[in-house]
């Protein structure tokens, strides 16, 4: 797989997080930071995915019904 390099400034204190991490877990900063931008970035798109699908669905006219709405307030507490 083809490899791209990026350069972050990080806070002194992240980066003295990161290397201790990697010393303790016997990886290297480079793998912790990847395996870290890796779930951030699904993660991320994930929510913008169902946010779109969300204002298609509204653009479309549909919406929850109110019992619907009533019934995740009340899953919820609220």
């Amino acid at each position: 797989m083809p490899v791209k390099t990026i350069n972050l400034r990080l806070p002194e204190a992240l980066y003295k997080q990161i290397a201790t991490l990697a010393k303790a877990t016997q990886r290297t900063k480079s793998l912790l930071a990847v395996d870290a931008l890796t779930s951030c970035v699904q993660s991320e798109s994930s929510q913008v995915r169902d946010i779109n699908e969300g204002i298609e669905e509204a653009n479309r006219g549909k919406f929850a019904t109110e019992a619907q709405v009533e019934a995740v307030f009340s899953k919820f507490g609220v």
